[in-house]
């Protein structure tokens, strides 16, 4: 072989080891391969033992001193014990019954929490206390409330052992009067937290009170009720006239317990309680 063409393939070679070499280089990595890639390259480790189909993991920025990579067999961040339904809802009745937030705190002689079985499927929401939900400390104990009873009878429900009632506001408006929007925005959180922890599988919204406040609308009690909406987009309510209204004198108190009764036993149908035709 000629000495010209001797010089020419070290040319050629050293061209192409160093074209390899700088390809090397912008790729990150330096020298040849020797044993493992782990072993060439430490910082490119998480790289090395992930999958050749995912190019994401050669990418990903290495952690640094700041932020050192957890080893693996590591534990992870403890979990958050489960809540106890048993445990937290008399917990977050001390909490409404402590509670100052609103003018309401001084006129009240106490709060009204709930009545009935935190682990029913339905769940009954009226408005406020009345005077003798203040001064009894039980929601729905009124006459409004004994209506309330016989209406959850007439299903083949016990209102002490098949239903939870409880009330948007947690003390009694002075007179007697509609909360005021103020009021609900203060006190609303504490319902939230109990429906979160009793999980019903049905809400009864009574009045337009309860219907706006756990639907958020300005629609009226006579367009909504008979049909099924959703709170906070999973569970079903079905609202319907306040017993109130319905003891109250007028021309459209027949008719509107013969709704009232219908939403009921729309309600029924959904929980598979045997029909009934009667009040």
């Amino acid at each position: 072989m000629k000495n010209d063409d001797i010089r020419s393939d070290v040319k050629g070679l050293a061209a192409s080891l160093r074209a390899y070499l700088e390809w090397h280089q912008e790729g990150g990595t330096e020298g040849f391969p020797r044993g493992s890639t782990r072993e060439a390259n430490p910082r490119s480790s998480a790289a090395a033992s992930a999958p050749a189909a995912a190019p994401t993991a050669i990418s990903a920025p290495a952690a640094g001193p700041e932020t050192p990579a957890a080893p693996t067999g590591s534990p992870g961040p403890a979990s958050a014990p489960p809540v106890s339904l048993h445990t937290r809802l008399p917990q977050l009745a001390a909490e409404v019954a402590a509670c100052t937030r609103c003018a309401l705190a001084s006129t009240r002689t106490q709060t009204v929490f709930a009545r009935g079985n935190p682990e029913a499927s339905l769940c009954f929401v009226g408005e406020a206390p009345g005077a003798e939900e203040d001064a009894q400390g039980l929601p729905f104990v009124g006459r409004a409330g004994q209506l309330l009873d016989r209406m959850i009878a007439a299903m083949g429900l016990a209102p002490d052992r098949d239903v939870y009632v409880c009330n948007i506001l947690k003390c009694r408006p002075p007179g007697n009067r509609r909360p005021e929007p103020d009021e609900i925005a203060t006190c609303i959180a504490y319902l939230h937290e109990q429906l979160a922890l009793i999980q019903p599988r049905a809400i009864v919204a009574l009045g337009n009170t309860a219907v706006a406040a756990l639907l958020d609308t300005t629609l009226g009690i006579t367009k909504l009720r008979g049909q099924w909406k959703l709170y906070r987009g999973k569970t079903l309510v079905m609202p319907t006239y306040h017993p109130s209204y319905l003891l109250r004198p007028s021309p459209q108190q027949v008719e509107a317990k013969r709704q009232a009764w219908q939403d009921l036993q729309l309600v029924m149908k959904e929980l598979g309680l045997a029909p009934r035709t009667t009040e």
